[in-house]
């Protein structure tokens, strides 16, 4: 048997988070809910979306299986539960679909290839503050720092020409602002931004260049053109948007949370840079801007979860990595920050076949980041409260929209 939030209560609407109006609305915290539906019953509750019913999973260990098992759980099987269509995309594929996909472009992503990107992403960082700090104070960390960093990044790596990345991007807002842009206005952005990735393979094809596109173009060139188109999609907006939330993010986080007897974990993290790294772990873990709780998997055949929660063939899944990293019997004292956590395996980045492609380049880039940060604007705070702060809503990336700050 699954259990809901209580036996009397209606199912909840998923996302938890949605207002009246169906608009996606997350706070800083995942929501309350997640927590109470994981502590009752076996963890899973039968929730509400705008497509249909689904069974939301919430345990560490039944969502680790949800996403490792995807002969049980497909993806492929689920797309026409997506709010988000990811047809064609690394995310929407199941076995050696996907895989044909991912094996493309994957050598480009281990962690020795990325570490061999760090003088770039620290060049790249340092020139965005300098234009920053340079435009003198209020700035918006997300549009002045944040963003052209992630945005260069991948796009640099992709090779995609610098006069085009201010077009690619409105058409990137516009395809992940699923639920407040006007249906229209989304279709032709997406097909925009395909026809035009289209035109830059081709190109890559007739003369290849050594970038992520030439390697698509080359290596990818026995896969259906579709999937070739959506592969750079998914990078750029997966790399870009994910990673620049994050960094705005975790600044919030750091600038208004205590640490360790300091008035700020940012303070802590000025005096302890060699911890920098294990912060943007467990910030992750706590504080997740993706939105992996909006791809539910569809159950392929009758199957007992680890917390003894029976699912059917058919039934929609949603595996939510938010309520699984705080998991009590896997990170004990969950909601609490601790940056030295000794085991921190969460489930930011996904898990099994479908674990984020990008996530050893994002937490690079966050970790170039915060330590440019600390280290040249100690005294960086917020213009103003932290309850001003807006969030993104109706998007399908998660974090903070602007964050205006000051430094002197």
């Amino acid at each position: 048997m699954t259990a809901t939030a209580s036996k009397n209560a209606a199912c909840p609407r998923h996302p938890l988070d949605q207002d009246a109006t169906g608009v996606n609305r997350p706070g800083l915290y995942p929501n309350e809910m997640y927590h109470r539906i994981r502590e009752t019953g076996t963890g899973v509750a039968e929730v509400i979306r705008p497509t249909g019913t689904g069974k939301l999973v919430t345990r560490y260990d039944d969502v680790k299986e949800v996403l490792r098992n995807q002969a049980v759980f497909s993806r492929e099987a689920a797309l026409d539960a997506d709010d988000v269509g990811l047809e064609d995309t690394i995310l929407g594929l199941d076995g050696e679909r996907h895989a044909a996909v991912r094996n493309v472009v994957k050598a480009l992503f281990t962690p020795r290839a990325v570490e061999r990107h760090r003088s770039d992403v620290e060049m790249r960082a340092a020139t965005r503050l300098k234009e920053m700090t340079g435009k003198g104070e209020p700035a918006d960390l997300i549009e002045d720092f944040a963003l052209p960093l992630a945005l260069d990044t991948i796009c640099d790596l992709l090779g995609l020409p610098q006069r085009d990345r201010a077009r690619f991007r409105q058409w990137g807002e516009a395809f992940l602002a699923h639920t407040v842009v006007a249906g229209e206005e989304a279709q032709a952005s997406s097909a925009a931004m395909a026809g035009y990735l289209a035109g830059l393979i081709e190109q890559r094809r007739q003369r290849p260049e050594p970038d992520l596109l030439g390697r698509i173009a080359v290596v990818g060139a026995d896969l259906p053109a579709a999937q070739q188109i959506m592969l750079p999609i998914a990078l750029v907006l997966g790399g870009w948007e994910t990673t620049a939330s994050s960094i705005g993010t975790f600044v919030q986080v750091l600038l208004t949370h205590p640490y360790e007897g300091y008035e700020t974990a940012y303070a802590y993290l000025i005096d302890h840079p060699e911890m920098i790294p294990a912060a943007v772990t467990e910030l992750t873990r706590m504080f997740s801007t993706t939105g992996a709780d909006a791809m539910p998997r569809r159950v392929t055949r009758r199957v007992t979860l680890p917390s003894g929660a029976e699912l059917q063939p058919g039934e929609i899944v949603i595996p939510s990595v938010d309520a699984g990293s705080y998991d009590p019997r896997v990170f004990p004292d969950p909601h609490r920050m601790i940056f030295d956590r000794p085991y921190n395996h969460h489930l930011s980045f996904g898990h099994g076949p479908h674990h984020c492609l990008g996530r050893h380049l994002g937490h690079l880039e966050i970790i170039v980041a915060l330590g440019l940060l600390t280290r040249e604007l100690p005294r960086l705070r917020l213009a103003v409260p932290s309850e001003d702060i807006p969030r993104r809503t109706g998007h399908a990336i998660k974090g903070v929209a602007t964050l205006p700050v000051t430094w002197t």
